[in-house]
This record gives structure tokens, sequence and C-alpha cells, in this order.
């Protein structure tokens, strides 16, 4: 082989070797971005706001605290002005008679904006929930579901073979809506049980 063929050989290769070299470095520092990136895109998808606030609640009612934000995400995705289509107020989506109800519980008057206060709001939607898990034997997936159609249609739905084999655990949710509800929830609560770990 001639010395001009060997020299274009040899530049020919150099040039692919620096290609290789460059695009694994590109792929790299992409690489080195996201890792970088994913805690914020984790806090920014499943935020930590009113973490003391929640925290403080869940263990007034015994709740785990990821529970509590996961259904916050759920229903206002953490905004306490957020009203519903059909009337429900604040971070955790409680309807004014709802809220009658639950005052009442506590022996103290019901001002319907009071919901948009987030303590309220949330010390109302824990004892809410935590009355639907010892109703519905710490299923959260019953309770979950009952946070959204209403206890009397998850009762029905549990005295349902077709949705029910047990009689106190769903295997189908009929509503398209909350079953697509009670799946984000139950997602939410993944992700939140390792942020608000203990360390």
């Amino acid at each position: 082989m001639s010395k001009s063929k060997r020299r274009r050989r040899a530049r020919k290769v150099q040039r692919v070797t620096t290609v290789v070299v460059l695009a694994l470095a590109l792929i790299g520092l992409i690489l080195w971005a996201a890792l970088d990136l994913m805690p914020w895109l984790t806090l920014r998808s499943y935020p930590m706001t009113y973490e003391v606030l929640i925290r403080q609640k869940a263990a007034q009612f015994d709740l785990p605290p990821a529970y509590v934000a996961s259904v916050i995400l759920a229903e206002s995705s953490f905004d306490p002005e957020a009203v519903s289509s059909v009337g429900a107020r604040g971070l955790m989506q409680i309807m004014p008679e709802t809220g009658e109800w639950i005052a009442g519980k506590f022996g103290e008057p019901f001002d319907p904006d009071a919901l948009f206060d987030p303590d309220v709001n949330v010390r109302y939607g824990c004892w809410y929930l935590s009355f639907l898990m010892r109703r519905y034997g710490n299923d959260m997936r019953c309770s979950s579901a009952a946070y959204h159609a209403g206890q009397g249609t998850v009762d029905k739905w549990l005295q349902t073979p077709e949705y029910s084999a047990d009689g106190a655990t769903l295997a189908v949710i009929p509503y398209d809506s909350t079953n697509t509800y009670v799946q984000r929830v139950l997602k939410n609560y993944e992700k939140y049980a390792k942020l608000y770990a203990e360390d």
C-alpha cells in the first residue's frame, strides 16, 4: 500500500475516532444532565408544598403523609384556591356539605370559605380519609374510590360480585373516572412514600 493511501486511511480512522469520542462525550453529558435534573423533575412532578402541614395532620389522624400528599396532588395539584366544576374546594377538594358535616364532628361552626384555608382543608380532608380508611379496613383502594365517588357508591360495588369477590376489596372499579383517579392516587403514593420517608 502506498504512503498516500496509508495517510488517507489514517486520516479517515482519526476522523471516525474523533466522531465516536465526541458522540460518547455528548451522550455522557446528556446522561449527567438528566441525572442532575432528576431530583428537580421529581419535585416538579411530585411537589412537597405544605409538607409540614401534611405531616402534622397525617400524624394527628394516623395516616401516612404520603397518602395525604397523593390525594392532594390528584385532587388539586396543590392549589389551595382550586374549585371543581361541582363546587369542591381547596387542596383536598372538599364539598361544602361534606365540610359542614365534618365541622359538626369537630363541634365547630362552619364557614364554606374556610375550605380555602390550607390548615382547615387538610385537617378536614385528613379526618375524612381516616374515617374512610377505618370504614374500609385500611384498604387504600376502597378508601380512595370512596373519597372520589362516595361511600354509598363504593358500598354498592362491594356488594356486587362482578366488582368484589369478597365484599371487602374492589377487583373492578366500574366508573372510568374513579378508576383513573384511584390509579393516579396509588401511583402518586409510590413516589411520595419515598419522598416522605424518614431519614
